[in-house]
């Protein structure tokens, strides 16, 4: 075999691997695929399944609670659509249950008068390094979320404050605050806890990603 012979032999050769490789690759491609649609036809309806049995649990248990919750409103005199969640803990204090809607922080228009006061009350106290740090996190208790609102959880913060402070003002304009306060409600949620055998709750896994 010639040099220029054995050249086209390699080349042939090496298209007719190079052809061979693109064969089992779509062959493997095509094994893959068909995999993938036996595995998502065998998992959706399980999942489907399993969406709705954990939705009629759902409805059912806010169902079985609802005489409850009337009885808690007229023991305590406390509505209960004034309170975003309810603990109930079995008298031996080895199960609880929680349960509620998830909200949302949101604020009427008003929200600005008692933010104005607040600021005005606290950026009149920075006349030294200690009532500056002061004056600085009070503003930070004011920054507002990616939704232009201010955690729910910080204005009970400042209020602890105005009332430390005993500043008639920065109350006045906290409670505007609290006032103004009108969150969204989101959804139902169930959260169900144990205790294990060392006295520590346990939360029972109820999604997904939950469950180990």
């Amino acid at each position: 075999m010639t040099a220029l012979e054995r050249e086209e032999y390699e080349a042939f050769k090496a298209e007719r691997e190079k052809k061979r490789r693109e064969q089992a690759r779509k062959e493997q491609l095509r094994q893959y695929a068909e995999l993938v649609d036996e595995e998502v036809a065998t998992a959706i309806p399980q999942l489907r399944e399993v969406s709705d049995i954990l939705k009629q649990v759902k409805e059912t248990v806010f169902g079985n609670f609802k005489a409850i919750l009337a009885m808690k409103a007229e023991i305590t005199g406390v509505r209960p659509d004034s309170q975003y969640s309810h603990t109930f803990t079995n008298s031996d204090g080895t199960f609880r249950l929680i349960m509620g809607v998830n909200t949302l922080d949101g604020y009427r228009d008003t929200v600005e008068d008692g933010i104005a006061m607040v600021k005005g009350y606290i950026e009149g106290q920075a006349k030294d390094d200690a009532t500056k740090a002061l004056v600085n996190a009070v503003l930070r208790l004011l920054s507002r979320d990616s939704q232009g609102n201010i955690k729910a959880s910080r204005v009970l913060q400042l209020r602890k404050m105005a009332e430390e402070s005993g500043d008639e003002r920065f109350m006045e304009g906290v409670r505007i605050i609290e006032a103004s306060y009108q969150p969204t409600i989101s959804k139902k949620f169930i959260r169900a806890q144990y205790k294990d055998g060392e006295g520590a709750w346990r939360q029972i896994p109820l999604g997904m990603t939950d469950v180990d």
